[in-house]
């Protein structure tokens, strides 16, 4: 360890000494996180509980109840404030609620046939689906998608055709969307869709903060036999500006068993699958 890690080192200790603010009772507490959270962006389990001299149990506890009141989004490790378009760039969205988009994408896996198309939409869970897909043995499959970081994760599996259509690239998501990538779907049919989401609503459908990826996806929707969304609970009940599709337009969701099932149980009511991971 060099000079400027062992300064690096004191000044983390000094802060969390100086800072700590035990004693405070649970609204207090987390009045504080998101305080805290307005003033820094993001805030760790192990931080918190030093400066509230408490346990880490107790402080993901609070961080789970401030996420229910719609107040933060969780991390691995933390939580970061949540932001009002959900347009968060991928760095941020990867590590929320990574352990669902997890199940939700071996789950997914499972569907996926010796011989298929398939089309891998950008997005987090999706990613995850690829990073499933490599485990994949025995199987020869089509795989279409407009994300850069799917088709890095793709691009070495040997049992695995990839097919990238143009278009303008939007960094946030390291995605490809616009005139040319729905011409390139123009030709193409798929056996399945996976679909992420930035919201599902039953009475609205499928929504996206971003109206060219909407329309790309609208694309995929047509050429594809079936459509399964795969998004956490997290995002049920969430609203953005543009409409991908209408419930009636899906056959099958996939999320976690922290599901509403008020809104599952509507879904299904509405003619669609729901699998939960």
């Amino acid at each position: 360890m060099d000079s400027t890690d062992i300064d690096n080192v004191h000044v983390r200790a000094s802060d969390a000494v100086t800072d700590t603010e035990p004693g405070l009772l649970v609204a207090e507490r987390r009045h504080r996180i998101i305080e805290l959270l307005r003033a820094h962006g993001r805030v760790t389990v192990e931080a918190l509980a030093v400066r509230f001299a408490t346990s880490a149990v107790t402080i993901r506890t609070d961080l789970t109840a401030l996420e229910a009141a719609g107040m933060l989004e969780r991390t691995h490790g933390g939580a970061l404030l949540r932001q009002d378009d959900d347009d968060q760039p991928l760095t941020v969205k990867r590590t929320l609620h990574l352990a669902e988009k997890v199940s939700i994408a071996k789950v997914a896996a499972t569907l996926i046939q010796d011989g298929e198309t398939i089309i891998l939409d950008s997005g987090t869970t999706t990613a995850e689906i690829a990073k499933q897909i490599r485990k994949i043995e025995g199987r020869s499959i089509n795989v279409i998608t407009n994300a850069l970081n799917i088709a890095v994760l793709l691009a070495d599996v040997p049992f695995v055709r990839l097919i990238m259509p143009g278009g303008i690239l939007r960094p946030e998501s390291n995605s490809l969307s616009g005139h040319m990538a729905e011409a390139a779907l123009a030709n193409l049919q798929a056996d399945r869709l996976f679909l992420g989401a930035d919201g599902l609503d039953p009475e609205r459908g499928v929504m996206t903060p971003h109206l060219p990826e909407a329309q790309l996806n609208a694309k995929m929707i047509e050429i594809s036999r079936q459509v399964i969304v795969v998004a956490d609970s997290s995002k049920l009940l969430r609203r953005n500006i543009s409409l991908i599709a209408r419930v009636e337009q899906l056959h099958m969701l996939i999320t976690d068993s922290a599901a509403n099932p008020e809104v599952v149980a509507e879904l299904r009511r509405r003619g669609v699958e729901v699998s939960l991971a």
